[in-house]
């Protein structure tokens, strides 16, 4: 009888205050994308680091005719310089940390060259002397590519030593921005729910003031009537999460599955276990947690008054 008359307090508060229940689901809603988005957009970067910085090179690139580096003042670097840095790839101190490497020459950089910009106008300006020649080391750790940029920087002929994960760091960063003011975006939307769960259930139990004072008359405790005013905060929130839910998923699926995941089939990227079994679960119990403590919060203070 007690749950049947609770579920019954909950039912009459949700229909009387409609419009505001249905502000809260939308901002719930929309608020719990944002940190969906973000939680993703995290999950995400890890993936892409794990992935691409085991397979970062670092790539040390020999002098050409146009080189201006300080290393390179005799022009193309020659074919005993060449062997030079080869030699110190093989040699007992650097071998140890790398995994494998070869060398690109003019002829093959070229080739690639041509391929990267096909049907781009720069290409016909382009002739193989003027592209380095170049090794390319695939490192057992990554990061102690420090060791080889150290030994090979000064050696004749050549230009210079590039750690690719420079270039990926910069992409990160960038990721990384995006995902912190998806952040911020979900912080300020999850107060203005928060606010909003509290201002809906005041207005609910000011709706319900007199049936408030017969249930106190009667000796009701302030537990049996704050309960149906918690459950009418966490229903609206706990509605906006599943939809927020669902819109993180289908993001997952529809875009990332569907049209990233093929159109960059050479990266990792989240999946549909990702949404549905951390980021969709972790929504719901942030909703119904932020809803409980405001909708808690408001009732007491009003019954208080």
């Amino acid at each position: 009888m007690r749950l049947a008359l609770i579920l019954g307090e909950v039912g009459t508060g949700l229909r009387r205050n409609m419009s505001m229940v249905v502000s809260v689901v939308l901002v719930t809603f929309i608020s719990l994308t944002f940190v969906g988005a973000a939680i993703l957009l995290q999950m995400q970067i890890g993936q892409m680091k794990s992935y691409w910085y085991d397979k970062a090179q670092v790539a040390v690139y020999m002098c050409t005719t146009t080189s201006g580096g300080a290393n390179c003042t005799n022009g193309e670097a020659t074919d005993d310089q060449i062997a030079a840095v080869d030699a110190q790839l093989k040699s007992p101190t650097l071998s140890p940390f790398i995994q494998q490497y070869y060398f690109e020459t003019h002829e093959q950089a070229y080739e690639k060259f041509k391929q990267q910009f096909a049907g781009n106008d720069v290409a016909q300006y382009v002739t193989p002397d003027l592209l380095n020649q170049t090794f390319w080391i695939n490192m057992v750790d990554p990061q102690q590519s420090a060791v080889l940029v150290e030994s090979l920087s000064g050696l004749p002929g050549v230009d210079s030593v590039v750690d690719q994960r420079s270039y990926l760091e910069q992409i990160f960063s960038i990721l990384n921005a995006a995902s912190y003011t998806a952040i911020g975006i979900a912080v300020l939307m999850l107060v203005a729910a928060v606010l909003l769960i509290a201002t809906t259930i005041r207005l609910s139990a000011f709706s319900r003031r007199r049936e408030i004072g017969i249930m106190r008359l009667v000796g009701a405790s302030n537990r049996f009537i704050q309960t149906p005013f918690i459950l009418e905060g966490v229903i609206a929130a706990l509605i906006g999460s599943v939809l927020a839910g669902a819109a993180v998923w289908g993001v997952v699926h529809f875009f990332v599955q569907g049209y990233l995941q093929t159109a960059l089939p050479f990266t990792a990227f989240v999946t549909d276990n990702d949404a549905l079994l951390f980021v969709v679960p972790t929504l719901i119990v942030l909703s119904v947690v932020l809803a409980a403590f405001s909708a808690k919060f408001a009732i007491t203070r009003y019954l208080k008054v």
